[in-house]
């Protein structure tokens, strides 16, 4: 008897999601395998997704080790093996990818997976993030292709260069809009052009909000905003007027969530009337303080500095040493002065040491002795304001704590970029040669994500109608597990194959009734790889 196993773990209801959102029949109808290529691109692109979703420290291009442990043909068909899948295999379907453009590409699956999944678009949260990545990658004049450069570094890493991704997701976390820009492509620009982009292909309802945070608030993107568009976005601190507001004596209204009460006025701007709300959050507030009194007391200690360093100057004339003090004054508004003294100090003019003769010139020198403290009243005035912000709508009837709470979805496209730069994608060391390709995994980054979100939301779904439960990390029942804890709780569920003299049996080893349960919640196209 002849003995296999291939671990097959959560990886059914990966391929499962993937065959519902019917994304390789999409695939195949836009990139069309020619040739002797043994495998269609659609197979080529579940593979990727699925070691994108194997959680490991795999790299995206070690295909063929990373499927050899893996029951191939029950998740790819029939006659394929861990050895189809080489670097070749998937650089031509990255060259397909991009020939025939990613992002329409990509928003044809959003479209496709918005006819299968019964969800109704109420948010779109638009961001921008970018990625480090290393080797050269040198851009071709003319060419449409992203530019690999160097630009503004959100991980810090400025010594490498990056490319940019905008994503706009639904409320829900799923996303239905990707594209990839050059590495210094400005948020400002990008994120107004994602939106418009998404509008011109894809329709939503008329109460659907977009939201962002405040790289889309400028007076261009405003202006440029299409009628109809309704919007929420945080206003940047920068601008006078929200200087002033943010400063200003208001009276707040509370909130029914205590943690934050609200300050509603209109305004004009970028010839948009629009309803701004100050919100003060007490969280924020407390977190605030802590780096606020940090702040104060670094200012205070260089305060003291400069003034020690001010009074060691021998000034010519009384003027000159109050003309420099008033500068320090200017300069130091969180200090007071206390004990404040010009008084003068005379030197003989021969510089010699001792005691002058009689009627022998002097030289009056003039200099300051003061003392620094804190300033309270302006601190506490300072203070009494940490904990503020300013979101704004065109929306001029969307209540105040509705508006945050719209807001405050925007984590969910950020939990989503979290999600992509999780180390299975090993985004910083992907070398693919060319830009054209970084921009199609892009894609496929992406394309992941929306498999994961629908598949996240389905199981909590179903467990919502079924009234089911599932264990979570410390043994507690719950209806919302996170998807990733769902796939460890599928662990060790392996195909086993014997072959006894030239009969081969395959069964399922290691099921539980907890993995049976999630399998039994995700539905068919799931179940078909596990019974």
């Amino acid at each position: 008897m002849f003995v296999t196993t291939r671990s097959l773990d959560h990886h059914g209801i990966v391929s499962g999601i993937y065959d519902e959102l019917e994304i390789g029949k999409v695939i195949d109808e836009v990139l069309p395998k020619f040739g002797q290529h043994k495998l269609a691109h659609s197979i080529v692109v579940k593979a990727m997704i699925l070691n994108c979703l194997g959680f490991v420290d795999s790299r995206l291009y070690m295909y063929s080790q990373y499927f050899e442990t893996l029951p191939v043909e029950r998740l790819l068909g029939s006659g394929i093996s861990a050895s189809d899948l080489t670097d070749d295999v998937l650089g031509r379907t990255l060259d397909e990818i991009y020939e025939a453009d990613s992002t329409q590409l990509f928003m044809q699956l959003a479209l496709k997976m918005m006819e299968i999944v019964n969800i109704k678009t109420q948010l779109l949260q638009c961001d921008t993030t970018n990625f480090s990545v290393y080797g050269d990658y040198n851009h071709i004049d003319g060419s449409s292709a992203i530019e690999i450069t160097y630009g503004h570094a959100k991980d810090g890493r400025d010594d490498l260069q990056r490319f940019g991704l905008g994503i706009i997701t639904n409320q829900y976390g799923i996303p239905l809009f990707a594209k990839a820009y050059s590495g210094n492509a400005s948020d400002k620009e990008t994120i107004i052009e994602a939106m418009k982009m998404l509008q011109e292909n894809i329709t939503f309802p008329d109460d659907v909000y977009y939201i962002a945070d405040s790289a889309l608030y400028s007076d261009n993107n405003i202006k440029s905003m299409r009628k109809g568009m309704k919007w929420i976005t945080r206003v940047p601190s920068t601008l006078n007027l929200s200087k002033d507001l943010l400063i200003s004596d208001l009276e707040f209204k509370q909130g029914e969530d205590p943690r934050y009460s609200f300050y509603e006025t209109i305004v004009e701007y970028g010839d948009i009337k629009q309803k701004w709300v100050v919100v003060h959050s007490s969280e924020m507030q407390k977190r605030k303080d802590v780096t606020f009194e940090k702040k104060i007391k670094r200012i205070l200690k260089e305060a003291q500095k400069d003034l020690k360093d001010l009074k060691k100057i021998e000034f010519a004339c009384e003027e000159d040493a109050r003309a420099a003090l008033e500068r320090w004054k200017n300069g130091n508004p969180y200090c007071l002065l206390e004990t404040v003294e010009i008084s003068t100090v005379s030197t003989r003019e021969n510089g010699k040491r001792g005691r002058p003769k009689k009627d022998e010139k002097l030289i009056v020198h003039y200099v300051v002795n003061a003392k620094a403290v804190r300033n309270e009243e302006i601190t506490l005035n300072e203070k009494e304001h940490q904990g503020r912000f300013i979101i704004a709508s065109n929306d001029l009837n969307l209540d105040a704590e509705k508006m945050l709470d719209y807001y405050k979805n925007q984590s969910k496209v950020e939990k989503g970029f979290r999600f992509i730069k999780d180390k299975s994608f090993r985004v910083s060391e992907v070398y693919l040669k060319k830009p054209q390709r970084i921009e199609a995994l892009s894609m496929v980054m992406v394309l992941t994500l929306m498999v994961y979100s629908v598949a996240e939301w389905k199981l909590r779904e179903r467990l919502k109608e079924t009234g089911e439960t599932i264990p979570d990390q410390v043994k507690k029942q719950t209806q919302k597990p996170t998807l990733k804890w769902a796939f460890m709780l599928m662990r060790e569920i392996t195909e086993v194959k014997m072959k006894v003299d030239s009969k081969v049996v395959t069964q399922i080893a290691n099921m539980d009734e907890v993995k049976g349960k999630i399998i039994r919640l995700m539905g068919k196209n799931c179940e078909k790889y596990y019974f």
